[in-house]
């Protein structure tokens, strides 16, 4: 009985999974740090950021030409 218990004293902190938060129509996920390819464009909350792959992001974020001309 004691070894039942040990046992399950180990494991159930192990399986316990935090809950995480979505963001961006169910496409990003809330995280403090992105993780790499990621991108962020929209807060969660004060300390976290709303991490989306950018293949989702309707923004282009290639440079634009500053001087308005094109060659």
């Amino acid at each position: 009985m004691k070894l039942i218990l040990l046992v399950l004293t180990v494991t159930l902190p192990l399986v316990q999974v935090t809950k995480v938060k979505k963001c961006w129509g169910k496409l990003g996920t809330c995280r403090v740090m992105c993780k790499e390819g990621e991108v962020f464009y929209i807060l969660c909350n004060v300390e976290a950021k709303c991490c989306v792959d950018p293949k989702y992001v309707p923004v282009d974020t290639k440079p634009s030409n500053s001087t308005g001309s094109q060659r």
